[in-house]
């Protein structure tokens, strides 16, 4: 950890901080190694918003944000870090935004990038913990490899649902043992399409709150030594039942990274290994005004509308229907030879359903309308009534 030998505090923050500094255990000495260690959270949305206001108002000094995404409508559901103003602005900006409201007593440093092979040690050396906030298999196990290579504790937490599962993985405790990592609990990713993201199987909004919270904790915990952390243990909640298991798991001999014969020493190709994409394909895009022209012109093109028939029945620009669940079934209906253009609510269903037909049946003529019908009403129609 940082060294916290020559940290002082404000009087301010001293007011700020004052029920931890009066608790027995935790103390002045817990709350300067708060203030002087560094920790990075990978993802801020649906366990990155919890995560990162609890960091922040606890006072960790230095907190890195890594997220390449824009905040989206669909976020809002469980991303308590942002509210209607900040859709469509990158949630490193937004998250700052929030978070410095909450305390402006510590340092930010933002990454809006992915995280990939190339640059993922470079940014983990610089801090002293990682929180992986993360939602697919290859961002999971280049979290893990980096922190195993450069040495650093990773506290872990994914969600799915109902249900939610933390850990803390590459942890030294005092006795100097190095406690097991996620490739020992996970040395090969699910089959590809087994487990599907949060955006195709939905999750609980209040449940990354749950989840988001204790990985916090986790963080507290090994930044200041109080009470014992979760390495080696790997906690489970259900939150339907309401019911909790912890299993306990140890380092294998055949761990890869760091078992009796490693052969990983680099990071890897965590797209090829795990069979999957970290992230989308990207979509072209339309606005508003620019399929205005094509109306107004006669450019010969399609327009498809993917919401709900209610959504529809309450307002709609002529486009023919076809929900985005029932995409992939009508695919012999859309036309790979003239422009199409496809449009939601607001930019994200549409967005899912061009993705989905690129990547299953090679279409390259799609492109969403940015911002969907609300945009098109706001800036050509606004005759028409908004819902």
């Amino acid at each position: 950890m940082s060294n916290h030998a020559n940290i002082t505090f404000s009087k301010e923050e001293l007011a700020r901080y004052n029920r931890h500094i009066i608790i027995p255990e935790f103390g002045l000495e817990a709350q300067k190694k708060l203030k002087a260690a560094k920790v990075l959270v990978v993802g801020s949305g649906g366990l990155g918003s919890p995560v990162l206001l609890y960091l922040a108002a606890a006072g960790v000094g230095t907190i890195g944000i890594v997220d390449f995404d824009v905040v989206d409508d669909s976020n809002l559901q469980r991303q308590v870090l942002f509210g209607v103003d900040e859709v469509g602005k990158p949630k490193v900006e937004a998250a700052r935004k929030r978070l410095e409201a909450l305390n402006p007593h510590i340092q930010f440093t933002l990454y809006n990038t992915q995280l990939t092979s190339a640059n993922a040690l470079d940014i983990v050396k610089e801090y002293d913990v990682v929180a992986d906030g993360t939602d697919n298999f290859p961002t999971r196990y280049l979290v893990n490899d980096a922190c195993v290579l450069a040495g650093k504790p990773n506290v872990y937490a994914s969600i799915f649902r109902f249900e939610g599962q933390v850990s803390v993985f590459n942890y030294t405790n005092a006795q100097g043992e190095l406690g097991p990592n996620y490739r020992d609990l996970y040395p090969t990713p699910p089959p590809p399409g087994l487990v599907p993201s949060c955006a195709e199987g939905g999750v609980l909004g209040v449940l990354p709150g749950i989840i988001g919270s204790l990985q916090a904790l986790e963080v507290i915990k090994v930044i200041t030594g109080v009470g014992d952390t979760l390495s080696g243990r790997f906690y489970i909640f259900d939150a339907l039942n309401f019911e909790s298991r912890t299993f306990n798991i140890k380092r294998r001999k055949d761990n890869p990274l760091n078992g009796e014969q490693p052969t990983i020493t680099t990071l890897i190709d965590y797209e090829q290994f795990c069979g999957v994409k970290a992230v989308e394909t990207p979509v072209k895009e339309i606005t508003p005004r620019e399929l205005y022209n094509w109306q107004v012109t006669g450019e010969q093109f399609r327009l498809i509308d993917v919401r709900e028939p209610h959504e529809y029945d309450i307002v709609n620009i002529g486009a023919e229907l076809i929900p985005l669940a029932t995409v992939s079934d009508n695919a012999a209906r859309i036309s790979k030879d003239i422009k199409v253009v496809v449009h939601c609510k607001m930019g994200g269903r549409s967005a899912k359903a061009i993705r989905e037909l690129q990547d299953k049946f090679g279409y390259n003529n799609l492109y969403n309308l940015k911002g969907g019908i609300l945009a098109y009403i706001d800036e050509v129609q606004p005759e028409l009534t908004k819902y």
